[in-house]
């Protein structure tokens, strides 16, 4: 496993490529940095629906979470804008191939770990769309921090904040709302 802990290590050291093209400064956030903070939006939002009554698997959601992105120690942060340029599955093949390699060294536990980066690709269960959901969220509360900052010109980010579907229904939909408003709530406080 060292070889994959090794490897993980450039996750750190990673920018996330969104901001550089939009003009904030190298060291805006990297890769490793927005995997925390997507393993504590699904945490603390998972909490919120389990005791609404949502039945969850809190370690698939973490585990989901911290994994998400490993990938991108191979095939770098490719930006949404990417995708125009790439077909889509495309990219989705790149990722699975680069993530399989990766966790090749990995041990006994590799295919455990890619079942659970291709449940997070196709979003084939509720935990998978719940990180999801957390991976957005973590994006806004980057930018709003940014904006608070003084940062402008991310309006394009805070447009999945309104017309963002996750395929979530009854409690863990209404959780993933709560948060979208209150994030649009506090961006709208921070304009006035």
């Amino acid at each position: 496993m060292l070889k994959t802990l090794i490897e993980l290590q450039r996750l750190k050291k990673l920018e996330r490529t969104g901001w550089t093209l939009r003009g904030q400064a190298y060291g805006t956030e990297s890769v490793a940095a927005h995997s925390f903070g997507v393993c504590a939006a699904a945490m603390l939002m998972a909490d919120a629906m389990i005791s609404r009554g949502v039945q969850l698997d809190m370690e698939r959601i973490l585990r989901m979470a911290l994994l998400h992105d490993w990938a991108e120690t191979r095939v770098g942060d490719m930006p949404r804008t990417a995708t125009s340029y790439f077909n889509a599955d495309v990219r989705t093949q790149a990722e699975l191939a680069a993530f399989s390699d990766i966790v090749n060294n990995a041990g006994a536990a590799a295919s455990k770990y890619y079942g659970l980066f291709e449940d997070y690709e196709q979003r084939g269960s509720l935990e998978a769309r719940v990180v999801k959901a957390a991976d957005v969220i973590d994006l806004l509360v980057q930018a709003l921090a940014m904006e608070r900052a003084g940062a402008r010109g991310l309006d394009e980010f805070w447009e999945v904040a309104e017309n963002g579907e996750f395929n979530l229904d009854g409690d863990a939909h209404a959780v993933v709302s709560e948060v979208l408003h209150a994030l649009l709530a506090a961006r709208d406080g921070n304009h006035t």
